[in-house]
């Protein structure tokens, strides 16, 4: 364990005096050097350590090799690294009395010294060491180049074992002698590596070959390194539990005995007696039973649909490589037909044949992404050894030595997709989304730097002429992310570098990381660069734009929810083919008829690449339908004595007073006549990221001033709307906007976990992901201008953002933020059981059907942290980190607060309990409004009526809605939000409905959903949400 360590210590002394970086820089290298130490070579001690004891492992181990021989191999170690550590030690002293002139050449001498040591032990050594030194060899943007050029002799230049010891191994495998094999044999190897070395020979038949012989030996090194290798990592667990490389070494002993096993890697799977007869007599003493045998060699060539014939062509996802056909196998000899090409280290030989270097490694790069993302199973060693290019014109990459595989589950190849494409687009929802699905989960709380980390991973590649200045911008990119999460958790020094941020580890992925970090290393080496992201997005997108989106393709398209009348059996049919004709991606549809629940629809899934059902608690963006929410919150405020409709806002509010906003009332907030249309509209443009900052938005609505007098002219306030309603809704009841929320409709209605403004941490796995219908988008041209709509809101301008609208808004800490006009979330269940208490003068409908899965209101409104688990000597203080950082800061957006571990039966019951006794006295008789006109306070008519501008489209806080046939009265109210998720009650008739969805149009969907419903109850058809042929009254308010 000792030589283990010392070894490792080679490498930091390497990048720690090689480089001249701080030690915290160091930890990027180490890290890289462990996805790739850890999963790159036999696993046959991966069942060996699970299966046997201590007792039983040395004892093999000592059988195999003998004591005197792990001694020696520790002793070298041992010596080596002491060696090393103090040549470095002492230049760094002799570089304080050096000039700078010569410094530079001290470093070089000690590099090329220090290298040859390092090559010259790992030859000695072999077995993972090679594995190790191949890796190194490739990162050409993090090493000194004396090291890069000489280990790269590892990758296929190792010195050759025995001409005899090869041709005994090929014997005994085949049972043959090499003249009864072979018309000609070379004796000169090709190339040797780690594991084997490769002959040109000649079959009887004519047909030219090559001949991959195992070292004889080597399986049983490797094991003892291997042991040594779970060892040290135990170690450093226990030592620095920040640095828990366990489920990095699991996998790779899980994968890597199949290296090792050339039937797996030509694809021959032994079945029966005679093949665990074979493995049980080379894991002699072992408890191994059985080696699950996947994909092979043959599997990638036809996967990658290889063809030898340059003229044939391929579709945009396909790749242009070769991969030599596999002849013959046993489990230490493979047969291979013969490619002739170049080594991508010949330098020379490439710029001969005039090969493009820069085309060559996109073509590799985009094999693998192919094989990642599309076939789910791919080659874990692509280190440049494993590489030629062909001599012939069109010059391709031939691919070689499939022994280290690796095969993903359908769910996994999903969630690494979603990964990467949340990482290119942004989309902190679905990375955090994708993480959950891969079994990735993260102690803490910073979507932020969780997003950097993953870009970082997936970063472009830079030449070796920029490594430096590459490693340290990484580095200081980590001290940055380090510092967040020590001031976020309130941790000292000490205790943030024993802190590990991850809970849990899924092994899948840790080749996944090597593979990224290799073939990194790989451009790096042929110092070209490549951009990850537009190479790799393509097949990414292939894999989740083919998910089950339609109807047609997919039978569980509807959720499995009972029908709950023959108009809720109709609506299903329309979806079906609105589905069908790519008009809904995910989509909700919730009715309520006499205070009954008459439709309560899912259907769809949750995103252009989330393949997930929307059921019914997803939670989608409903954009201005957030108005009619908060609009709804500042009438509770009347209806409790707390503010008056007709008080003059500064009143409240003192700091809104100036500007000529004195005679601002309430009621002209709510009828959208303040004058204040403008006052946020910079927020659309380059300053968007403010509208996340309560305090900040506050401040501009303070310093605004009107446009217009206020009660003149109806103008719409599209986002200064919610942050007046906010201010008010705060200075009023003196409370959080939040909590008011929570008071007076979340717990009254029993909505808890389904209806947001802004949303909390814990519940981004049910978000529906935006996406915009660009058919619908091409339609703005089209359109007029509108005069209720203000000058920087009218539809010629509005596509000047609404591209980046569903991205904007996709982004996780936008939808955290508390935007009281535009950033609902919620269910249509949650949004129409709203609209039914507001339809009936406030009275809470009955409980929501029992046949909705999983029940409304059934999840915790403000969600635990899903781990708590940390080193002891955390506990209580990141709790208390945690505990400590509320929304007084006044940053908008929800903090996750700490939980105790109390039964969660019991805090729903206490919650209940609470939220009676504060609605008021006797929970108001199961009503929200006590008000008996409050219905005229919603439509601005009745007494109310001076308060609203005469024939304006809204009224209080909502637009009202006459009926289409009608006699020119107001029948209901509601809310509309770009893209088409609308919620709106007929008061007339105690209907009340919501429509949520994640494919924003201008309401072409809803509006026909709207006209069946009504159409099949004989229920009037409310103007403003029906006429979806009307391009110039689009539902976007």
């Amino acid at each position: 364990m000792l030589a283990w360590f010392l070894f490792l210590s080679i490498i930091v002394s390497v990048v720690v005096y090689a480089v001249r970086v701080s030690p915290s820089r160091t930890f990027l290298f180490l890290n890289s050097i462990s996805v790739s130490l850890f999963s790159s070579s036999s696993s046959s001690s991966y069942i060996y350590i699970q299966a046997c004891d201590h007792a039983h492992m040395y004892k093999s181990v000592k059988n195999i090799m003998g004591w005197g021989n792990i001694y020696r191999r520790r002793m070298k170690v041992f010596t080596a690294a002491l060696i090393i550590y103090l040549d470095y030690k002492a230049v760094q002293q002799r570089g304080k009395w050096t000039s700078k002139s010569k410094r530079t050449a001290l470093w070089e001498k000690a590099h090329e010294r220090n290298a040859k040591r390092v090559l010259s032990l790992i030859i000695k050594l072999e077995g993972l060491w090679v594995k190790l030194g191949q890796y190194l060899s490739t990162r050409a943007d993090v090493l000194p180049e004396a090291y890069i050029s000489l280990l790269k002799q590892l990758q296929d230049s190792l010195p050759p074992r025995p001409l005899k010891e090869v041709c005994r191994t090929i014997q005994k495998e085949f049972g043959k002698s090499m003249d009864d094999l072979f018309a000609e044999f070379v004796e000169k190897p090709l190339a040797t590596a780690s594991i084997a070395q490769v002959h040109r020979a000649t079959l009887l038949n004519g047909q030219e070959v090559v001949v991959k012989v195992q070292h004889d030996g080597i399986k049983a090194i490797i094991l003892e390194d291997l042991k040594n290798a779970k060892s040290i990592v135990n170690w450093i667990a226990w030592a620095e539990p920040q640095y828990d490389f366990n489920p990095m070494i699991d996998e790779w002993c899980k994968e890597a005995p199949k290296e090792l096993d050339f039937d797996h890697e030509a694809g021959i799977q032994p079945i029966g007696i005679m093949g665990m007869e074979y493995l049980i007599k080379f894991y002699a003493n072992t408890r191994f039973w059985a080696l699950k045998y996947q994909e092979n060699t043959r599997t990638v060539a036809a996967n990658l649909g290889c063809k030898k014939s340059p003229g044939e062509s391929y579709s945009s996802n396909r790749v242009n490589v070769l991969i030599p056909e596999v002849i013959q196998s046993t489990k230490s000899v493979l047969i291979l037909e013969y490619m002739d090409g170049i080594r991508l280290n010949d330098t020379a030989s490439l710029e001969a044949f005039g090969i493009d270097k820069q085309n060559i490694v996109e073509e590799i790069t985009r094999a693998y992404a192919h094989q990642i993302y599309v076939d789910g199973f791919f080659n874990g060693d692509p280190h440049p050894g494993n590489f030629l290019v062909s001599k012939e014109a069109p010059h391709r990459p031939i691919l070689l030595d499939f022994g280290l595989t690796k095969k993903l589950s359908s769910s996994m190849k999903h969630a690494l997709a979603k990964m990467f494409l949340a990482s290119a687009e942004g989309d902190h929802v679905a990375l955090l989304s994708a993480f959950s699905e891969m079994g990735l989960r993260l102690r803490l709380d910073m979507p932020e730097q969780v997003m950097e980390i993953t870009s970082v991973f997936f970063r472009s590649s830079t030449p070796a002429t920029e490594a430096q200045q590459n490693l340290k911008s990484l580095a200081e990119q980590r001290e940055k992310n380090m510092k967040a999460i020590q001031e976020k958790l309130q941790l000292n020094q000490k205790e943030v570098k024993r802190f590990n941020p991850v809970d849990a580890f899924p092994g899948d992925i840790v080749i996944f990381g090597r593979v990224l970090n290799l073939l990194r290393g790989l451009s790096s080496t042929m110092n070209v660069r490549i951009v990850y992201m537009d190479i790799m997005k393509p097949f990414a997108e292939a894999v989740l734009g083919n998910i089950n989106k339609t109807p047609a393709a997919n039978a569980q398209w509807i959720y499995n929810t009972p029908v709950h009348s023959d108009v809720e059996a109709k609506l299903r049919r329309l979806l079906v083919e609105l589905g069908n004709n790519d008009k809904i991606l995910g989509i909700q549809v919730c009715a309520y008829k006499d205070g009954e629940v008459i439709i309560d629809t899912a259907a769809g899934v949750l995103g252009r690449y989330d393949p997930r059902p929307v059921q019914p608690d997803t939670l989608f963006s409903v954009f201005s339908a957030t108005k009619g929410i908060t609009a709804g919150m500042l009438h509770w405020l009347v209806d409790n004595g707390k503010l008056k409709l007709d008080e003059n806002v500064a009143n409240i509010w003192p700091e809104f007073r100036g500007n000529g906003k004195e005679h601002i009332k309430v009621h002209h907030i709510l009828n959208h006549t303040s004058g204040l249309h403008n006052a946020l509209a910079d927020l659309r443009g380059e300053n968007a990221f403010l509208m996340t900052e309560w305090d900040a938005c506050l401040k501009l609505i303070e310093a605004s001033q009107p446009e217009t007098e206020p009660g003149k002219q109806q103008l719409y306030h599209y986002l200064s709307f919610g942050w007046l309603c906010g201010g008010i809704v705060e200075h009023a009841s003196g409370k959080k906007f939040q909590e008011i929320l929570e008071e007076a409709l979340i717990r009254p209605l029993k909505i808890d976990g389904e209806l947001y403004v802004g949303i909390p941490p814990g519940v981004e796995a049910r978000l529906a992901n935006l996406t915009l219908d660009t058919d619908d988008l091409k339609k703005f041209s089209e359109m007029r201008n509108r005069a209720e709509m203000p000058s920087t809101f009218q539809l010629n301008n509005i596509s000047e953002f609404a591209e980046y609208l569903p991205a904007f808004f996709n982004m996780l800490n936008v939808r955290r933020a508390i935007v009281p006009a535009a950033n609902g979330h919620c269910s249509a269940r949650a949004l129409a059981r709203y609209y039914a208490a507001l339809a009936d003068c406030g009275v809470v409908p009955p409980p929501h059907s029992s046949a909705s899965n999983p029940p409304l209101g059934s999840h915790p409104h403000i969600p635990k942290f899903p781990s708590k688990k940390t080193d002891e000597k955390q506990k209580g203080k990141v709790d208390g980190g945690l505990k400590n950082e509320r929304s007084d800061g006044r940053q908008n957006v929800y903090i996750r607060i700490e939980e105790d571990d109390d039964n969660d039966e019991e805090k729903c019951s206490k919650s209940s309990r609470d939220s009676s006794k504060e609605a008021g006295p006797e929970n108001k008789k199961g009503k929200i409004f006590s008000n008996p006109r409050v219905h005229e306070a919603f439509m601005g008519v009745g007494e109310y009526e001076n308060m609203c501008l005469r024939d304006g489209v809204f009224g209080l806080g909502f637009r009202r809605l006459k009926s289409k046939d009608g006699d020119g009265s107001y029948s209901g109210f509601g809310h509309s939000g770009m893209g088409g998720s609308t919620g709106f009650c007929d008061v007339k008739n105690r209907f009340a409905m919501a429509v949520t969805l994640n494919k924003l149009s201008f309401g072409g969907v809803t509006a026909k959903i709207v006209e069946l419903i009504c159409s099949e109850l004989n229920l009037p058809l409310p103007e403003g949400l029906s006429g979806s042929g009307d391009i110039n009254r689009p539902l976007i308010n």
